[in-house]
């Protein structure tokens, strides 16, 4: 009986030490992971800018004389052409103070007539022919003035554009500098928006690429509008509330579909020329650093801090930390350590492409 005990217990033991040995042999198995060269590419990135839209030309018409608004002849919403009578002020008080000027100045012409001829006579002064000829002066000037006003009772669009809200109607009695409406020249458009200084810095510092300038405006519903922009100017200070700077791009018309004081997003596209980027998924932080994992000569892995240059959808740019020839682990970073040795499953470039769209999806 004594003998079956020790058996038993000898059968355990071996069992249990085979066991171990092959859990040992499984944990020092080298693992076979996914790796690639970084991705050397010409991309594109894009940065979104909240906007306000605005008519490149918009005045505010008042009345420049007192009296009662007799007659509009354009209606809110309108496309005015330059020139268009667009209200007509009641004009008789003006008129009559014309008729008036002018036979004031015809009296005067008739002084100055006779005074001249009485100066050839000898009969009157140079003195007395200079005060006359003074005097008409004086009077046509004042005609002038009275047709001045007198045009001012008709108001006339300075330029073409779309008229909004209409302040007055017609018997109003108006004040001199009461607020009519206004004219919007939506031809061409300014749109306003607000750069960090880090992204203005970048700008500046590649505004000799012609292609940067240009820029594309998204819509409230979504859509890109189909008329790209170029910028134009730039502000002249920061706002230090914000640490941004606004930027004013140009943007063309013709279908008259933008208005003034619409919303939108400005999109501004950076080119980059043969990027360094690598999959987001194939990074790890460390103390709000970025790190890799770099393959070595002997199939070793190393921990290589990188620094970003720029974010697209799954992908990073990289400005330092990393050579075109490096081999980066892109699977498995949470289960191996840094010196540990593995095998690689080489990827290219178009597989990790493939599966990065497939993340997408």
């Amino acid at each position: 009986m004594k003998h079956l005990i020790v058996i038993g217990l000898l059968t355990f033991i071996l069992s249990n030490c085979h066991q171990d040995v092959e859990e040992h042999v499984e944990h020092e198995k080298i693992p076979l992971l996914e790796a690639s060269t970084p991705l050397i590419r010409d991309t594109v990135l894009s940065r979104e800018y909240v906007c306000q839209i605005h008519a490149s030309k918009r005045i505010e018409l008042k009345a420049l004389e007192r009296g009662y608004l007799q007659k509009i002849f354009v209606d809110e919403g309108q496309y005015i052409h330059k020139g268009n009578d667009m209200f007509k002020i009641m004009p008789n008080v003006y008129e009559a103070d014309l008729q008036k000027m002018k036979a004031e100045a015809e009296v005067a012409d008739i002084e100055y007539q006779s005074t001249k001829m009485l100066f050839e006579k000898d009969v009157v002064s140079e003195i007395e022919l200079a005060l006359s000829k003074a005097h008409l002066d004086k009077a046509k000037a004042e005609i002038q003035l009275a047709e001045t006003h007198l045009g001012f009772t008709n108001i006339q669009a300075p330029f073409s554009g779309i008229m909004n809200h209409l302040h007055a109607r017609e018997g109003s009695l108006l004040e001199e500098g009461e607020l009519l409406t206004t004219l919007s020249d939506i031809d061409r458009m300014w749109v306003y928006f607000n750069v960090p200084e880090a992204e203005y810095l970048e700008f500046v510092s590649q505004k000799k690429n012609q292609n940067q300038k240009v820029v594309s405006l998204q819509l409230a519903n979504g859509k890109i509008f189909g008329h790209e922009g170029i910028i134009e100017t730039i502000e002249g200070e920061f706002n230090n509330e914000t640490g941004n700077i606004e930027f004013r791009a140009g943007f063309p018309n013709p279908e008259r579909i933008l208005r003034h004081g619409q919303t939108g997003n400005i999109i501004m596209h950076t080119p980059y020329k043969k990027a360094m980027m690598i999959p987001q998924k194939a990074t790890f932080e460390v103390l709000d650093k970025k790190y890799v994992y770099v393959i070595n000569e002997d199939q070793r892995l190393e921990r290589r801090k990188i620094v970003i240059e720029e974010e697209l959808p799954h992908l990073y740019i990289i400005k330092d930390g990393l050579k075109e020839s490096d081999l980066v682990l892109l699977e498995g970073l949470r289960r191996v350590k840094d010196g540990q040795e593995i095998e690689i499953d080489l990827q290219s470039s178009g597989q990790v492409l493939a599966s990065i769209d497939l993340q997408a999806e």
